[in-house]
């Protein structure tokens, strides 16, 4: 039986199909751009080469992503400021913008201020809205729609879909379709107080605390997708970046822009920002807790500036027949002045000869001489005063001065004098001293040290606008060396509280921000959860007040309360046997476990010919299960989980407040269901 031509969602199927012609007609108008008589010079031909490459990928059409996934009908133009539009003019809310060949929109992307609405609008407050419209997909058609009319108080939402159905939780159906391979957008689900901090201000930093599931990774994404549409230039030029815990995350994450249209975002680890050294040592939980103390930038600013010596000796300057004697006393005034202004250690090393230049310029002209700027370049490069300055003021490997502090105790007793006890030094000292900075073990403590030393030296560049992911776990050293990479743009911090697993977690957002160079941040919470069911987080929430007193629980909206089940099992092949259960269902399914379970649970599998991925190796084809050391769990999210002796994963840590935290992580990282298996009785703190 044909649809109707007056069908909805024929004619919404209709508007999909003109605007995927219309985005690769866009996509072929940027391969056919003739480049050859535009640019001056081969450098600019490459650098325009470059970005007409990234416009080619950033207008790709991915079969399987919905172009759009809302409607916003006004009941007038939009406002001055959005020209955009006639009375009750209908626009298409999607992923990116797209526009016929006349340039008409037909899809607007999803950051404009037009498409505010489709987040915000509420029968309360309709924002002019007289119909919200969501789509419902599947594999990349139009399958559904529900409509809201927000202008009249008295209207229903009805419903359509192919099969006729009168109501459609499409919204509900989104936060919980299968989750397969990398992390996804949530463009098509974000929440009016998550839309809120997406689009907070490049000038402001925000802090999110977000329990498991409230979205804050995601928020992070999109606040940085929508800063580059609001502030593009200026972010082109200062560059963007987001920090993830490790490399698995990063790659769990690395979809979400581009699928957004976005590429130029750099993805680090903080041990990547910070990596003049190679790691190849560790610190103990004391040694790394003392080195990521923020009075460690103290006596490393001691003990660099400790190299600077008042001068004892003058400086004579020879120019021809002429001799000019710079006395002790004058040079000791320069110096003290550098130090009295604070500037960087190498900074003012440079200005050093430059000053002494100029005071020698001074009596030349005293004598009658004009010099000008060539012969005060000259001065500041002769062989007497660079002596000089290199007795003075001598330059310093920030690698070398961190390796003589942590080798050298009576170098650190003296610099480390009223910031540091007996026992903290000694903590932090090494066993065996390395003679040279290439044959030091170096630790990841010991890398931000370095980065610290060497910004004392030489500033470090900033950039526009930095986010700081999984921030909890960072001590305050590390927050330093994040800090200084957005000295002169801002931060969104994203984190939990009850999530920090590191010695040195984070015990207030206050506190952290300060270390940031932020303290005027604002502080937001996000409460309600999207992604774990209810069961599984009200189970979990059972071990807040032992690991983060007075943190408001999770509040999950998820209508399905998921698939919930402790039980006790003999082994490990009862293990597998609860995975090839979950497997049965649509979507992924982690194993986690205390990581030196993994090896014996990894035969298991093997024995039982059941293929698994490690973290970061998922693809969104073929192998759907990943075996996931706890150490490694925090960010990622499974359909389903099961989790692998609990008391075991508390075992590991080094305390048990630390060890019921990476349990709390763990045990959230379910979407759609969680299955507990032990052998040995479960922590207390998880009795009813």
């Amino acid at each position: 039986m044909s649809t109707p031509v007056d069908d909805p969602l024929s004619r919404e199927r209709s508007h999909l199909s003109a605007s995927r012609s219309a985005l690769r007609a866009m996509r072929e108008d940027v391969k056919t751009l003739d480049i050859t008589d535009v640019t001056a010079n081969w450098v600019n031909a490459e650098v325009l080469a470059r970005q007409i490459e990234e416009r080619i990928k950033a207008l790709a059409d991915l079969s399987d992503t919905p172009l759009f996934f809302g409607r916003l009908d006004y009941l007038h133009a939009p406002g001055a400021e959005q020209a955009e539009g006639a009375d009750g003019e209908r626009f298409y809310i999607g992923r990116r913008h797209v526009h016929d060949h006349d340039g008409d929109p037909m899809v607007i992307d999803w950051r404009a201020p037009v498409s505010q609405p489709f987040y915000r609008a509420s029968k309360k407050d309709p924002m002019d809205v007289a119909l919200r419209r969501r789509f419902g997909y599947t594999r990349g058609d139009i399958t559904a729609y529900e409509d809201e009319h927000l202008s009249d108080p008295a209207a229903v939402t009805l419903s359509g879909s192919a099969g006729g159905a009168r109501t459609s939780k499409l919204l509900q159906q989104e936060i919980e379709r299968p989750r397969v391979g990398p992390m996804r957008d949530i463009v098509a689900t974000i929440q009016p107080e998550q839309d809120e901090i997406v689009r907070s201000g490049l000038s402001g930093t925000v802090c999110v605390q977000g329990g498991p599931g409230t979205g804050k990774t995601a928020v992070g994404l999109h606040r940085v997708a929508y800063l580059l549409y609001a502030h593009r230039e200026r972010l082109a030029r200062t560059g963007t970046l987001v920090i993830g815990p490790n490399r698995s995350f990063l790659h769990y994450i690395e979809q979400v822009l581009p699928a957004l249209g976005e590429l130029t975002v750099r993805q680090a680890t903080v041990d990547d920002l910070v990596a003049h050294v190679e790691i190849k040592g560790t610190d103990d939980a004391t040694a790394a807790v003392v080195k990521g103390d923020a009075r460690l930038a103290r006596v490393l600013r001691r003990a660099l500036y400790s190299h600077v010596t008042m001068p004892t000796e003058p400086v004579v300057v020879v120019r021809g027949s002429r001799r000019w004697r710079i006395p002790a006393y004058e040079l000791e005034e320069l110096v003290r002045e550098l130090l009295d202004r604070d500037i960087r250690y190498g900074a003012a090393r440079e200005a050093l000869p430059q000053r002494i230049a100029h005071a020698v310029l001074v009596q030349m002209e005293r004598s009658g001489e004009a010099p000008d700027d060539r012969v005060q370049d000259a001065v500041a490069r002769n062989s007497a005063v660079k002596a000089a300055v290199k007795a003075v003021w001598p330059a310093v490997d920030p690698a070398k001065l961190v390796l003589r502090l942590l080798s050298d105790a009576e170098f650190l007793a003296v610099h480390a004098e009223g910031i540091l006890d007996e026992d903290e030094q000694k903590a932090i000292l090494r066993a065996k001293p390395a003679r040279s900075v290439k044959s030091a073990t170096w630790s990841a403590a010991d890398a931000v040290l370095i980065d610290e030393a060497t910004d004392l030296i030489q500033r470090t560049h900033s950039l526009g606008h930095v986010v700081l992911d999984e921030a909890q776990d960072l001590s305050p050293m590390q927050y330093r060396a994040v800090g200084r990479r957005c000295t002169t743009g801002s931060a969104t911090v994203l984190g939990d509280l009850a999530q920090g697993t590191t010695p040195w977690a984070t015990r207030g957002w206050q506190e952290a921000l300060t270390h940031l160079g932020k303290p005027e941040a604002l502080v937001e919470e996000l409460t309600a959860g999207f992604r774990v069911p209810t069961d599984v987080i009200t189970y979990a929430s059972r071990l807040l007040p032992h690991i983060a007193p007075g943190l408001t629980p999770v509040v999950s909206i998820r209508e399905n309360p998921g698939h919930f089940e402790v039980r006790p099992v003999a082994g490990p092949k009862d293990v597998v046997e609860a995975c090839r259960e979950l497997l049965r269902h649509e979507g992924s399914t982690g194993l986690i476990a205390a990581d030196t379970r993994v090896p014996e649970l990894a035969e298991a599998l093997t024995e039982a010919g059941i293929p698994y991925l490690g973290p970061g190796e998922e693809t969104t084809v073929d192998t759907r299960l990943t075996l996931v050391p706890a150490s490694l769990a925090k960010g990622l999210e499974y359909d389903y989980v099961v989790l692998d002796e609990p008391q075991a994963v508390v075992d590991a840590e080094p305390d048990e407040r630390t060890g019921l935290r990476r349990l709390y992580v763990t045990l959230t990282r379910a979407v759609s269901g969680l299955t507990v298996t032990h052998t040995a009785p479960l922590p207390t703190q998880l009795a009813a």
